[in-house]
Protein backbone atom coordinates (compact mmCIF):
# COMPACT_ATOMS: atom_id res chain seq x y z
CA UNK A 1 0.00 0.00 0.00
CA UNK A 2 2.79 2.43 0.93
CA UNK A 3 4.70 1.72 -2.30
CA UNK A 4 1.51 2.30 -4.30
CA UNK A 5 0.92 5.65 -2.58
CA UNK A 6 4.53 6.72 -3.18
CA UNK A 7 4.27 5.67 -6.83
CA UNK A 8 1.09 7.71 -7.18
CA UNK A 9 2.68 10.82 -5.63
CA UNK A 10 5.81 10.48 -7.76
CA UNK A 11 3.68 10.06 -10.90
CA UNK A 12 1.68 13.13 -9.90
CA UNK A 13 4.83 15.21 -9.39
CA UNK A 14 6.29 13.96 -12.69
CA UNK A 15 3.10 14.79 -14.58
CA UNK A 16 2.86 18.23 -12.98
CA UNK A 17 6.45 18.95 -13.96
CA UNK A 18 5.85 17.88 -17.55
CA UNK A 19 2.69 19.96 -17.76
CA UNK A 20 4.13 23.07 -16.14
CA UNK A 21 7.21 22.95 -18.38
CA UNK A 22 5.09 22.55 -21.51
CA UNK A 23 6.63 19.19 -22.38
CA UNK A 24 3.26 17.51 -22.95
CA UNK A 25 3.03 19.49 -26.20
CA UNK A 26 4.45 17.34 -29.03
CA UNK A 27 5.44 20.53 -30.84
CA UNK A 28 7.94 21.33 -28.07
CA UNK A 29 9.59 17.94 -28.44
CA UNK A 30 9.60 18.11 -32.23
CA UNK A 31 11.06 21.61 -31.96
CA UNK A 32 13.88 20.21 -29.84
CA UNK A 33 14.57 17.48 -32.39
CA UNK A 34 14.61 20.02 -35.26
CA UNK A 35 18.27 21.00 -34.76
CA UNK A 36 18.69 22.12 -38.37
CA UNK A 37 15.49 24.18 -38.43
CA UNK A 38 13.74 26.22 -35.78
CA UNK A 39 15.40 24.51 -32.83
CA UNK A 40 13.64 24.88 -29.46
CA UNK A 41 16.07 24.22 -26.57
CA UNK A 42 13.38 24.18 -23.84
CA UNK A 43 13.48 20.36 -23.48
CA UNK A 44 17.21 20.60 -22.85
CA UNK A 45 16.59 23.09 -20.02
CA UNK A 46 13.96 20.82 -18.48
CA UNK A 47 16.46 17.95 -18.53
CA UNK A 48 19.25 20.15 -17.15
CA UNK A 49 17.01 21.03 -14.21
CA UNK A 50 15.90 17.41 -13.66
CA UNK A 51 19.33 15.77 -13.75
CA UNK A 52 20.76 17.40 -10.59
CA UNK A 53 17.59 16.57 -8.64
CA UNK A 54 17.77 12.97 -9.82
CA UNK A 55 21.50 12.86 -9.01
CA UNK A 56 20.83 13.78 -5.38
CA UNK A 57 18.20 11.04 -4.98
CA UNK A 58 20.47 8.55 -6.76
CA UNK A 59 23.26 9.28 -4.28
CA UNK A 60 20.92 8.69 -1.33
CA UNK A 61 19.68 5.42 -2.84
CA UNK A 62 23.20 4.25 -3.66
CA UNK A 63 24.38 4.76 -0.09
CA UNK A 64 21.34 2.89 1.28
CA UNK A 65 21.70 0.07 -1.27
CA UNK A 66 18.00 0.30 -2.10
CA UNK A 67 15.35 2.91 -2.91
CA UNK A 68 13.76 4.94 -0.14
CA UNK A 69 10.36 3.27 -0.44
CA UNK A 70 11.12 -0.25 -1.68
CA UNK A 71 12.96 -3.26 -0.30
CA UNK A 72 15.08 -3.99 -3.38
CA UNK A 73 16.83 -1.98 -6.05
CA UNK A 74 15.47 -2.31 -9.57
CA UNK A 75 18.62 -1.00 -11.26
CA UNK A 76 19.45 -3.04 -14.38
CA UNK A 77 22.57 -5.13 -14.05
CA UNK A 78 23.16 -5.79 -17.77
CA UNK A 79 25.60 -3.35 -19.32
CA UNK A 80 26.32 -4.81 -22.75
CA UNK A 81 25.17 -3.06 -25.90
CA UNK A 82 23.67 -5.76 -28.07
CA UNK A 83 21.65 -5.99 -31.28
CA UNK A 84 18.38 -6.04 -29.36
CA UNK A 85 19.18 -2.75 -27.59
CA UNK A 86 20.27 -1.03 -30.81
CA UNK A 87 17.17 -2.16 -32.72
CA UNK A 88 14.83 -1.25 -29.87
CA UNK A 89 16.42 2.18 -29.38
CA UNK A 90 16.19 2.85 -33.11
CA UNK A 91 12.53 1.88 -33.30
CA UNK A 92 11.80 4.02 -30.22
CA UNK A 93 13.64 6.94 -31.85
CA UNK A 94 11.60 6.63 -35.04
CA UNK A 95 8.35 6.63 -33.06
CA UNK A 96 9.46 9.59 -30.96
CA UNK A 97 10.74 11.54 -33.94
CA UNK A 98 7.64 10.95 -36.07
CA UNK A 99 5.12 11.66 -33.33
CA UNK A 100 7.03 14.03 -31.08
CA UNK A 101 5.46 12.19 -28.17
CA UNK A 102 7.51 10.36 -25.56
CA UNK A 103 5.74 7.84 -23.26
CA UNK A 104 5.94 10.06 -20.15
CA UNK A 105 4.28 13.09 -21.77
CA UNK A 106 1.80 10.78 -23.52
CA UNK A 107 0.63 9.44 -20.18
CA UNK A 108 0.38 13.01 -18.88
CA UNK A 109 -1.65 13.88 -22.00
CA UNK A 110 -4.10 11.12 -21.10
CA UNK A 111 -4.63 12.84 -17.76
CA UNK A 112 -5.40 16.03 -19.69
CA UNK A 113 -8.06 14.08 -21.61
CA UNK A 114 -6.15 14.45 -24.89
CA UNK A 115 -7.44 12.21 -27.67
CA UNK A 116 -3.89 11.98 -29.04
CA UNK A 117 -2.67 10.71 -25.69
CA UNK A 118 -5.32 7.99 -25.57
CA UNK A 119 -4.50 6.87 -29.13
CA UNK A 120 -0.79 6.91 -28.28
CA UNK A 121 -1.42 4.76 -25.19
CA UNK A 122 -3.35 2.26 -27.33
CA UNK A 123 -0.33 2.15 -29.65
CA UNK A 124 2.01 1.57 -26.72
CA UNK A 125 -0.13 -1.32 -25.47
CA UNK A 126 -0.36 -2.92 -28.92
CA UNK A 127 3.37 -2.35 -29.56
CA UNK A 128 4.25 -3.92 -26.23
CA UNK A 129 2.17 -6.98 -27.12
CA UNK A 130 3.87 -7.26 -30.52
CA UNK A 131 7.28 -6.88 -28.88
CA UNK A 132 6.57 -9.71 -26.46
CA UNK A 133 5.68 -12.03 -29.34
CA UNK A 134 8.70 -10.93 -31.42
CA UNK A 135 10.99 -11.10 -28.40
CA UNK A 136 10.11 -14.71 -27.85
CA UNK A 137 10.41 -15.64 -31.54
CA UNK A 138 13.57 -13.66 -32.40
CA UNK A 139 15.73 -13.71 -29.30
CA UNK A 140 14.85 -16.78 -27.24
CA UNK A 141 17.00 -19.71 -28.25
CA UNK A 142 15.27 -23.08 -28.17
Amino acid sequence: MRLGLVSFVVGLVFSLGLGLSGMTDPGKVLGFLDVLGTWDPSLMFVMMAAIPVYFIFWQVMSKRGRPLFDHVSHVPTRREIDKKLIIGASVFGVGWGVSGICPGPAIAAIGAMSAGGVVFLAGILIGTGIERVLDHKLWVKN
